[in-house]
């Protein structure tokens, strides 16, 4: 992801890439027609969302464009917006901190305030989608050692050179694995771990990605876990907050943490419907 982190550098600030992949698998076993996943959501430019009911996107806060959003795309359709609702515990990151990142070097201020956002918002659709099945929430708490599915169009590369620096941030469809790690209030977290130690299509999402989604396998089919967030960079003497490298860690937002505030606003927004 991107435009959140500013000017931390060197556009990949957050997650969401067209998916960064191994370097030793050829990338058109990761890339997979629309049709795969056709509840994703298009942002204008890039980023992504997830339709999780007819009237209703989810997707990361950061990702939203600060001028509004005025339609999304779901299965190639313009689908027009009629609000967006924040995360009253989201915030944009201050330019100067992320000034003082890019003049210093140091992103530790930078991880610290990422990690304690909110980043998740709604988007209301002024009209149902009636042609697309949404995607159910995953809302158990054991997401620990699942393996979970990534879908993002973003920005790509590999995992020794990393996601390149002027990288386009949407790019062709594609689909990685990885297992979380590490869960809490807020986050999943994963790591983009080298071969042999990577699942055979291991990867990470990257810059475009954000708001993308993170499934699992449950009761037959899949389910919405995540949403493509933000990367822990891996520090390189070559170049600092180089995005997509083995080793980084990726962090999503927790859809099971925040599954009971989703349901209010949806409630209260559909009133009525």
């Amino acid at each position: 992801m991107i435009r959140y982190l500013l000017l931390v550098m060197f556009a990949a600030p957050l997650t969401a890439s067209a998916v960064v992949i191994r370097h030793d698998v050829e990338d058109a076993k990761y890339r997979i027609p629309a049709s795969v996943f056709p509840a994703l959501a298009d942002l204008p430019g890039e980023g992504q969302g997830v339709l999780i009911a007819p009237h209703w996107v989810v997707t990361a806060a950061h990702a939203v464009p600060s001028q509004g959003l005025d339609d999304v795309t779901i299965g190639g359709v313009a689908r027009k917006v009629e609000r967006v609702v924040a995360h009253p515990g989201y915030k944009r990151l201050p330019e100067a901190l992320g000034k003082q990142a890019v003049a210093s070097g140091d992103a530790s201020e930078v991880m610290a305030f990422l990690a304690n956002v909110d980043d998740i918002a709604l988007v209301r659709l002024a009209a149902p989608v009636a042609d697309v099945a949404p995607v159910v929430l995953y809302r158990q708490s054991d997401e620990i050692g699942r393996t979970v599915t990534l879908i993002g169009k973003g920005a790509t590369g590999t995992g020794i050179e990393g996601q390149g620096l002027h990288a386009y941030h949407r790019t062709e469809l594609r689909r990685a694995f990885n297992v979380v790690t590490g869960a809490d209030v807020r986050w999943l977290s994963y790591t983009f771990d080298a071969p042999p130690a990577g699942l055979p299509l291991e990867g990470i999402t990257g810059s475009g990605d954000s708001g993308g989604p993170v499934l699992v396998d449950a009761d037959g089919g899949q389910q919405l876990a995540g949403l493509a967030s933000w990367n822990k960079y891996a520090q390189s003497s070559v170049r600092p907050f180089h995005a997509g490298l083995y080793g980084q860690v990726v962090y999503s937002v927790r859809i099971s943490r925040y599954a009971g505030w989703i349901d209010g606003v949806m409630s209260a927004g559909s009133a009525g419907d």
